[in-house]
């Protein structure tokens, strides 16, 4: 007898699973008397249908591949349902340095700082460190024999502001001396930053400048007339060459030289940063000639820096004609450009998106481009604020009686901005409180002609104070160098640790004067600084402009004379 096979036939036999043991007629009983599955005793109703529910799902398996569509699609009905604005926020405490909190720092700190009577003169002390055992003196030398026939002109644009164009014209005196070619007198290419339409005579003694060069290199005033012929009287129609910032000086033997022995004259715009600052000492003698001896102020300049200078020492005769200059920089276009968050609220964004948009066209707007202000400010990117500036000084022990002269363009906001350093410094001096307006008026709507005020002002105080970087401290750091035996009396304050120390509230006045000291002691350690690759000449003249003078020998020189 054949087995019951269920499967239709499929031509085979096959036999079929043999069949389930038959339940315990113990275990049908029980059921039976206990009246079924779902009638047990002690169940309310509620549990009996999700027990049956819960019982269907599992005999119905297939159920659970529906089981995440239906989780899902309940989790987005429920999300639209509900706003999104009674949703929790997470906030996250701002890294230590990354929030402008100068302001409360200056009210908690004020009392003290007011009360505290321990500052010595620190204008007399503040510089102590020299350089073991010697001192640097000037030992730029100039040629006396005459020169070879000239290989041609060279005629360059110096673009940007006044120490930017001083970089071009020193640079273009070396390139000019190594090619044995002629200099004409530099072009001022005008920029919509700084609005300067002055041309090199008006901020530069040319007449001074080019004999002072005489016997190193051809200087003149214009490319002659049977050349400009040629050139249909247009020196953009001059051959342009287009060279790569830092080049070395080879590649002016290499590509220069051979055009300029063909044309007889060359153009190079623009010119800024062209050379490399690692040169033959041949060609940075040239840079350390120009730039040191050669050139020098106009003379309606120089009559008004040396005006403000004498001023200065005579407002300050109590501290023996010692005073601190400053240069700040809180112009609007810098407080812009720096992409710096500060306490000017609404009126601030606004104000600083229209001078972006003003001076540098869609540049900070691009798509993509991600601004974070908190980051900048911690890795000390910041320009400091005018209350900072105060701050620093007084912690650095610098008196309320300190003669100040502040070195800048129109403060932002000045009105606000200004007054707590003023509060703290109040014989601070600026150009526009040292002359009168018809004075200052020559040079009123020019920014070169006011820098190179400014320039002259600081050069001539007992300590110099950067708060941003750029060429106008960079320059001034080389020529205090070069005039103070190689020390630049400069202070160069480490804008990271003062980020974190402006926005500590617990720190007190005697820890913040403390660690301000410090970094006042670190600053005069690094007065004495020897030029390095890559370093610039204009900012480390030693060794390349200046010479080594022991103690002995500078003794032996001084009872010689």
């Amino acid at each position: 007898m054949h087995p019951y096979n269920r499967l239709p036939s499929s031509g085979h036999n096959s036999p079929s699973p043999p069949p389930s043991p038959l339940r315990s007629p113990r275990f049908r009983h029980s059921r039976s008397k206990a009246g079924g599955r779902f009638n047990q005793p002690g169940r309310t109703l509620i549990q009996r249908i999700v027990w049956h529910l819960l019982s269907v799902l599992i005999r119905r398996q297939g159920f659970f591949l529906f089981a995440p569509l239906l989780y899902i699609s309940g989790m987005l009905l429920y999300m639209g349902s509900v706003s999104f604005e009674v949703v929790p926020v997470i906030s996250h405490r701002p890294a230590p340095g990354s929030v402008y909190r100068s302001p409360q720092l200056y009210a908690k700190l004020r009392p003290e700082m007011d009360a505290d009577n321990s500052s010595a003169d620190a204008i007399s002390t503040v510089w102590k460190h020299s350089y073991k055992g010697a001192e640097w003196r000037p030992c730029v030398n100039k040629s006396s024999g005459g020169l070879a026939e000239s290989n041609g002109y060279i005629y360059i644009e110096a673009n940007g502001g006044l120490n930017q164009q001083r970089t071009s014209i020193c640079n273009a005196v070396a390139v000019a001396g190594y090619l044995n070619a002629t200099l004409v007198i530099p072009n001022f290419h005008y920029h919509s930053i700084w609005r300067d339409p002055s041309k090199f005579r008006d901020i530069y003694d040319e007449d001074y400048f080019i004999s002072m060069l005489e016997n190193d290199v051809r200087v003149v005033n214009k490319v002659p007339e049977y050349l400009m012929e040629r050139f249909d009287h247009n020196l953009s129609n001059v051959y342009n060459f287009r060279i790569k910032a830092w080049s070395p000086i080879l590649y002016y033997k290499d590509a220069v030289l051979p055009r300029l022995l063909e044309e007889k004259v060359i153009r190079i715009s623009p010119f800024a940063n062209r050379l490399s600052f690692d040169s033959p000492p041949a060609v940075q003698r040239l840079r350390c000639l120009a730039n040191y001896e050669a050139l020098r102020f106009s003379s309606p300049i120089l009559t008004l820096g040396e005006t403000l200078v004498a001023r200065m020492k005579e407002r300050s005769s109590n501290y023996g004609g010692k005073y601190i200059s400053v240069h700040l920089r809180f112009e609007e276009d810098m407080v812009a450009f720096s992409c710096c968050v500060f306490d000017g609220g609404e009126q601030e964004n606004e104000d600083m998106k229209a001078a972006r948009e003003r001076g540098w066209r869609g540049k900070f707007s691009k798509p993509g481009r991600v601004i974070r202000p908190g980051a900048i400010r911690i890795n000390g990117k910041c320009p400091l604020t005018p209350l900072e500036v105060g701050l620093m000084l007084r912690g650095m022990g610098f008196d309320k009686n300190t003669f100040i002269y502040l070195a800048s363009g129109k403060i932002y906001n000045a009105e606000k901005t200004m007054a707590p350093l003023l509060e703290m410094f109040p014989n601070l001096q600026t150009k526009e409180m040292l002359a009168s307006d018809e004075e200052l008026a020559p040079f009123k709507n020019f920014s070169s002609r006011m820098a190179a005020t400014d320039y002259t002002v600081c050069l001539h105080s007992e300590v110099f104070v950067t708060t941003q970087g750029g060429n106008f401290p960079h320059f001034l750091m080389g020529h205090r160098r070069y005039l103070y035996g190689g020390h630049s009396k400069t202070i160069r304050p480490d804008k990271r640790k003062l980020a974190l120390l402006f926005d500590n509230p617990k720190i007190g006045w005697k820890t913040f004067k403390r660690q301000l000291l410090g970094m006042r002691t670190h600053g005069d350690s690094k007065g004495f600084e020897l030029k390095r690759p890559n370093d610039s000449i204009y900012t480390f003249p030693c060794p390349d402009c200046m010479c080594r003078l022991n103690k002995t020998e500078d003794s032996r020189a001084l009872s010689a004379t």
